[in-house]
């Protein structure tokens, strides 16, 4: 089916599929940033509801390390801010792959002679799920 597109139309459709790719590493990335998000939080929320005096132990490595209550909490609120901005990236990131995506296709879809235009069944790597988590 590619083997009869113009050499313009082939480069622009391998440019598409590196874009869904792209897309779809970004929003894996953007997946698992929401899920350490979440647990951080999580973590934080029940930190609250411990007595300050409690023996506590972090996890580095294989090993166990003990920890007081204000550096445990001082860890959690950076690791919380960290993940904030970083999903805050990758969600900007995710919106900039998918103009692209779009822009492309149109070129694409122009080149073909196609009218298509936007709303296709197709966005980058999307799999038909309801985005974010």
């Amino acid at each position: 089916m590619q083997g009869n597109l113009p050499p313009e139309a082939q480069e622009k459709l391998e440019d598409l599929q590196d874009l869904q790719e792209t897309a779809q590493q970004v929003a894996a990335q953007k997946n698992q940033a929401e899920t350490q998000l979440t647990e951080a939080q999580t973590a934080l929320d029940e930190l609250e509801d411990i007595d300050e005096e409690t023996t506590m132990y972090r996890e580095v490595g294989e090993l166990l390390v003990k920890t007081g209550y204000d550096e445990a909490q001082d860890d959690l609120e950076e690791k919380v801010d960290s993940l904030e901005i970083r999903v805050e990236t990758l969600q900007k990131q995710e919106e900039r792959v998918q103009e692209q995506f779009e822009s492309l296709q149109q070129e694409l879809q122009q080149m073909l002679g196609g009218g298509g235009g936007p709303g296709g069944p197709q966005g980058p790597g999307m799999g038909g799920g309801a985005g974010g988590a």
